[in-house]
């Protein structure tokens, strides 16, 4: 049987005046923000302040002109695109007599609802923790699950739950013990992959800007990619070939967006270490939508918070500015004009651009490349391999006491080489 849907009214409150914002793209995320988790959307407004109030966030006369609109549309949960304080809920609760829940619980409830992995259930449950451990002036509900997720919305039969600060720390000591745990695991994979060694190239960027599509792309593979916010959670990796022959692995990582938790990024920081440890980040775009500068703006302040504001700026980040297909054509040349040499215009849709992305990985993940000059000894047959699988080799001559060989090769996978080998270059 279907489950009903949750009558929803969805209300973008701003304080923005930069001109190049669009408030009207602003509530079509907090829109898709609501309906990724299946509500029916009855009724949604834009409310600009030029001062937030600290009873209810938007004042009393709006409070009085939405009552008449959550009763008339028999509306059960009202979203807003913002931060509430636990009072202000409080207050708009009583008010309108239904449900009101924040931005920041609303992308909690996403992420609890499609977190497949053991670990990315645990992440979604450490924030959710975390972020009800700062409000329990209120009573919390939230723990009993109607459908996935951690029940933020609401619905019949919620039991109550009577949970204090003992019990949940508690909980969140245990997360993160386990947490721990696979942050090791995740070392190890690492450290794995550091033998062979391939190339890690990360991809990032705003949520539904076509991550997935793209890794779908160059892997094959078939990760959900769908016109849908957050339709990405857990990472995957894949294995791909640049036209060099060099193998790298490609990982899909979960979509960031503005105004994120900051409970979801310290939670989710085991998973994002996979960016951290990147050889090449591709910060991914939508480069047709009305908010593209914000967007891309947001994206790099998580990644300076994760500690990664170097490779924002010495090249180790491509920006790849996907969705081209959905601009006309003058405008794809303005944009044009206006990139430089680690920018590069793509539709992961149609293809265009992806064999000029691939070539700019493969020349990134070279540009600290020496020659080095180097003898193996005849019977240094798996080092010989090693190196024939890095894609370094550029020149090879036997003679009858060594394998003489000039490499293309960069200090870090020279550096590899010689802690398993223990063969030095000439």
């Amino acid at each position: 049987m279907q489950k009903k849907q949750t009558i929803t009214c969805v209300l973008h409150v701003s304080q923005q005046k930069t001109a190049d914002y669009d408030l009207k793209a602003a509530l079509e995320e907090a829109i898709g923000l609501a309906l990724a988790i299946d509500l029916k959307i009855a009724y949604s407004q834009i409310i600009q302040l030029k001062k937030a109030t600290s009873a209810t966030m938007i004042g009393q006369g709006n409070v009085e002109a939405l009552a008449d609109i959550i009763k008339d549309n028999d509306i059960e949960l009202v979203v807003f695109d913002g931060a509430l304080t636990p009072v202000q809920q409080r207050n708009l609760e009583k008010a309108w007599n239904c449900k009101v829940i924040d931005r920041t619980s609303l992308i909690l409830e996403i992420f609890g609802d499609r977190a497949r992995t053991a670990e990315g259930r645990l992440q979604v449950e450490l924030a959710a923790l975390t972020y009800q451990r700062s409000r329990l002036v209120r009573s919390w509900t939230h723990l009993e699950r109607q459908r996935g997720g951690f029940g933020f919305t609401g619905g019949p039969g919620e039991t109550q739950l009577e949970l204090d600060r003992r019990i949940i720390d508690e909980r969140i000591i245990r997360i993160k013990t386990d947490l721990e745990k696979t942050k090791r695991t995740r070392g190890l994979h690492r450290s794995a992959r550091a033998d062979v060694p391939y190339p890690v190239v990360a991809l990032v960027g705003y949520t539904n800007a076509g991550k997935s599509t793209l890794f779908n792309k160059l892997t094959q593979a078939d990760v959900l990619a769908k016109d849908m916010l957050f339709a990405t959670l857990d990472p995957t990796m894949r294995q791909i070939k640049l036209p060099s022959g060099r193998t790298i692995i490609l990982s899909d990582t979960v979509g960031f967006i503005s105004q994120l938790p900051t409970q979801l990024v310290a939670a989710f920081r085991a998973t994002l270490e996979e960016v951290c440890a990147a050889d090449l980040i591709l910060h991914v775009q939508d480069c047709a939508h009305p908010n593209a500068t914000h967007q891309a703006l947001e994206v790099n302040k998580v990644l300076t918070e994760l500690g990664l504001e170097k490779e924002l700026e010495d090249g180790t980040t491509i920006n790849v500015l996907n969705k081209i297909d959905r601009l006309e054509v003058g405008d794809q040349k303005t944009l044009q004009t206006r990139t430089n040499k680690n920018d590069v215009l793509i539709s992961a849709i149609t293809g265009i651009g992806l064999d000029k992305l691939l070539n700019i990985i493969d020349r990134q993940l070279n540009r600290h490349n020496k020659l080095v000059e180097l003898d193996l000894p005849l019977d240094a047959g798996e080092a010989l391999a090693w190196l024939y699988r890095q894609g370094v080799i550029i020149a090879r001559h036997d003679t009858d006491t060594a394998v003489q060989l000039k490499l293309q090769i960069s200090p870090s996978i020279m550096a590899k080489f010689k802690a398993r080998f223990e063969i030095m270059p000439q």
